[in-house]
């Protein structure tokens, strides 16, 4: 018998070691101002790219404020529409893409909530949040391998928090959105809404204080 072209693993206390696990290396971050630049000089498949790039996280912002995957679809096509004719106002040296597009679709959404005149202007984010159960497409919070009951208890959970969040005072949901659902840090949330990071904090605290109170309050009538 030909002895193998490969020794086996060596043994310590009898055990044989198992060869290292290799690791895939991370996708790497998009060059976003090559990608702008391709982009207004009409490469059509530079502008697809940044569409597939980003489309998943600006419909998952427009549904976290309207609750809505009818308007959530809607809105997301009018940010790319408003993204697409001001892609030269972009600036790299005043902030990155992802803080640029996250203040374009917010003032999106402001302006398109002020329009509607549901609610005064200034609750103009609270205007269309219907409580409807339906969940965003684009980011799915079930697992696939979860059970039935599984299943129902985290949609139930879900429509809780929502329906908490609905109640949170304006200025103080977006804070929470931005954080703790866009994953935003506070210099990104501060430059989106113009505002000192010390009241980005602030408004972030109070508003998981009363989203927490809001919960607890739901929790109780369920109970």
């Amino acid at each position: 018998m030909n002895p193998s072209s490969n020794p086996p693993p060596e043994r310590e206390g009898g055990v044989r070691r198992q060869p290292p696990v290799e690791r895939r290396p991370e996708a790497p971050e998009l060059d976003w101002p090559a990608l702008v630049r391709r982009c207004i000089d009409g490469d059509t498949a530079a502008w697809t790219e940044l569409v597939v790039a980003q489309q998943r996280r600006v419909y998952g912002l427009c549904y976290r404020f309207t609750a809505s995957s009818h308007d959530a679809e809607d809105l997301t096509q009018d940010v790319f529409i408003k993204l697409y004719g001001n892609l030269r106002s972009f600036d790299p040296a005043k902030g990155s893409f992802h803080t640029w597009i996250t203040t374009l679709t917010r003032n999106l959404l402001v302006d398109h909530f002020r329009r509607s005149r549901q609610q005064r202007a200034t609750d103009s984010i609270d205007a269309g949040w219907d409580q409807s159960n339906d969940a965003p497409r684009a980011e799915p919070l079930v697992d696939a391998r979860t059970t039935p009951l599984q299943h129902a208890v985290q949609n139930q959970l879900q429509h809780m928090v929502q329906s908490a969040l609905a109640k949170v005072s304006p200025e103080l949901r977006e804070a929470v959105i931005l954080r703790d659902l866009q994953d935003m840090d506070y210099k990104e949330i501060a430059e989106v809404l113009a505002i000192p990071q010390g009241t980005v904090k602030s408004r972030i605290s109070r508003g998981r204080a009363e989203l927490a109170r809001l919960l607890e309050r739901t929790k109780g009538q369920v109970m």
